[in-house]
């Protein structure tokens, strides 16, 4: 993961941050000197990297394939002695630390997780899960957590809380509740991360010595992502490297950071030196997301829980360690975003394909304007008039030129209906609204919003007129980021009988042409779809320049719509707020925005969000495609007269 450098520094507790790490150090099996002394590496280069809690594997202060010589009473003693030694350490180095060890309570022997923190020992957790088959003998050694008997246990002076049902809490940063498991653990039918997390924990932390055999890596990854998803929290999980002994078992070292399905960071495997990895996980963005879910609502902790205190330091950083993406709707990867584009495709098809079957229509008109949007739809309608096996012919396109209608768009938009093999209607609106102005008394001259908007509601009038002509529906054409920022037509573009493209955002909308311009067609066809796509974004409402091209750009008037789309996201999809948008924002557009440039769209866009939600109150039906919608009826819905004030306070705050 790359680092980007904010303009600022920031505080990462103030935005719901907390640096984690996890750590596989190089070991040598029963020397607990020298595994101590690794994990204290480790705390300092993680201190360095402005980390304050680093999460070690299972049992690292002896190995993990200790065998018998977990029953040798020296080296009990000297793994107490390390954890005093290892508390003491995280006071002087201002360190929360986590290691494994095997710990002797009460005449049994426990296989733990020892939470270390402001120079305590903060409690102890025991493992639950023996694994006792094919490679692993746990259970020759340990005793599950179940055979338990004592709630604390005497670690030196100190009396530290023992048991699964701990969880530890950082002072304040309430966001920041810690559960622990241990390895199998999380391999079992019912975790206890589960419990953990329905009783508030966020973060996850798994101490593992998993060792490697043919394909358990990937089987690893998807797990500790599933289990981050299930739960919607952070999960650490670090394991045993290859310094582990080698008997029969080769161990990977394979340690990673997962935040609600996603794979935030993770170590090299099968390397014999230390490995660290740090992220920065959002904390309140996990919250976030499990308010919003009613299944984790519902959810009851299998049994209460003992919270923990520890001190985690506010820190404050240059760099963010946790990938922001800049087009969270766009797939950088090629092979991934291809695949997204059919899926999409497709749901767009299916969603016209049902409300055709459903109406018993066999005719539908689009406004066919040469631009990305309706060359989208189209070509969805195309599709799915194939699927149903209608005449293609059963689709009108309306090409409507005016004036600010250019040659390059008006010739794109009549040779694709003719490729396609659509019925083709041009029908010019210059007559009708210079009619119209002049029974409303308009100066034609006055390139208002009059000017404009009479345009786009006598397209509408003549799509809905020629729908009745023909029997057929209106498709629309408007998409999620115009739906967005207000950009459409009151009653002009902003209506139809099905909108086709409403769950689509600007910024994907070239991607899924340009795909279909590949994958689903050829010949002519395929290259007039690239110079659509290539076609400068433009409502084409004002009249071209004297050069006859575009004079209207659309991210002139509005912003760019990669940056729209990366607010939408932001606001929509994780409710952050102002501060943390900009936050995000000034990472993953450092090298193309300067702050006040980003302050100036942000405003626009929240000021666009919140004015224009009247139009969509009362959107056309429209496939939802994506984690992000604005329909009424489904994920979004927003008062018409919310006051737009706490957001700009906020922003006029960050200047």
């Amino acid at each position: 993961m790359a680092d980007q450098s904010l303009n600022t520094a920031i505080n990462l507790v103030d935005f719901g941050l907390l640096r984690i790490a996890v750590a596989t150090p190089e070991l040598r099996v029963a020397d607990v000197d020298f595994n101590v002394a690794e994990i204290r590496k480790i705390a300092r280069l993680a201190y360095r990297k402005k980390c304050r809690l680093v999460l070690y594997p299972e049992l690292c202060l002896t190995g993990y394939t200790c065998a018998d010589l977990f029953f040798q009473q020296q080296l009990q003693q000297k793994v107490e002695a390390a954890l005093l030694e290892l508390a003491q350490l995280t006071a002087a180095e201002d360190m929360t630390m986590v290691v494994g060890a095997p710990i002797s309570i009460s005449g049994r022997l426990f296989n733990c997780a020892a939470f270390l923190s402001a120079g305590k020992i903060c409690g102890l957790v025991p493992k639950t899960f023996l694994p006792n088959s094919g490679e692993f003998y746990e259970q020759r050694w340990f005793c599950s957590a179940v055979e338990s008997h004592s709630d604390y246990c005497q670690i030196g002076s100190q009396q530290v809380p023992f048991g699964t049902d701990l969880l530890f809490q950082a002072e304040d940063f309430p966001s920041a509740l810690i559960g622990i498991e241990i390895c199998e653990d999380a391999w079992s039918v019912a975790p206890p991360s589960g419990s953990q997390a329905l009783a508030g924990a966020t973060l996850l932390l798994n101490l593992s010595a998993s060792p490697e055999i043919l394909g358990k890596h990937a089987y690893r990854r998807n797990l500790v992502a599933s289990q981050s998803a299930r739960c919607l929290s952070a999960y650490a999980y670090a394991s045993a490297g290859p310094n582990e002994s080698s008997t029969d078992l080769v161990f990977s070292g394979h340690s990673l950071i997962a935040e609600n399905g996603q794979i935030l960071a993770e170590t090299e495997r099968f390397q014999f030196d230390s490995q660290l990895a740090l992220a920065d996980i959002d904390l309140d963005r996990l919250l976030g997301e499990r308010q919003r879910s009613s299944t984790f609502g519902a959810g009851i902790p299998e049994h209460s829980f003992r919270v923990q205190s520890f001190q985690i330091r506010p820190l404050a950083v240059q760099k963010l360690r946790r990938p922001v993406v800049r087009t969270p709707f766009v797939p950088p990867d090629d092979v991934e975003r291809a695949a997204r584009c059919q899926e999409i495709f497709q749901l767009q098809t299916s969603g016209l394909m049902k409300r055709l079957r459903h109406t018993g229509s066999q005719k539908v008109v689009i406004g066919l304007s040469g631009g990305l949007d309706s060359t989208l739809a189209l070509l969805v309608s195309v599709k799915a008039f194939d699927r149903l096996g209608l005449n293609r012919k059963g689709i009108v396109a309306l090409t409507m030129p005016g004036f600010g209608t250019t040659e390059r768009t008006r010739g794109n938009a009549e040779e694709l209906a003719e490729q396609l093999g659509a019925e083709l209607k041009v029908i010019p609106i210059d007559k009708a609204v210079l009619q119209h102005f002049n029974d409303i008394n308009h100066d034609p001259a006055l390139h208002d919003i009059t000017y404009e908007n009479s345009q786009a509601r006598e397209r509408t009038q003549l799509l809905m007129d020629v729908a009745n002509q023909v029997g057929g529906l209106v498709i629309g054409t408007g998409d999620l980021s115009e739906l967005a920022l207000g950009w459409c037509t009151y009653n002009g573009d902003h209506m139809s009988m099905y909108a086709v493209n409403c769950g689509v955002p600007k910024t994907l909308v070239r991607y899924l042409v340009d795909w279909c311009s590949k994958e689903e067609f050829d010949g002519r066809i395929s290259k007039v779809l690239e110079d659509v796509c290539a076609t400068p974004v433009s409502p084409e409402l004002l009249p071209p320049d004297a050069d006859g091209n575009i004079d209207q750009l659309t991210e002139q008037v509005v912003g760019p719509y990669g940056l729209h789309d990366f607010f939408l996201y932001q606001i929509v999809r994780l409710h952050f707020a102002p501060k943390k948008v900009l936050i995000l924002a000034e990472q993953a557009f450092a090298d193309d925005y300067s702050r006040s440039e980003l302050l100036q769209w942000l405003r626009q866009f929240y000021q666009r969000f919140f004015s224009q939600q009247f139009k969509r109150s009362c959107l056309p039906d429209g496939p939802k495609v994506g984690t992000v919608a604005l329909s009424p009826r489904g994920d979004w819905r927003m008062p018409s007269d919310a006051a737009v004030t706490l957001w700009l306070e906020q922003l006029e705050g960050l200047e």
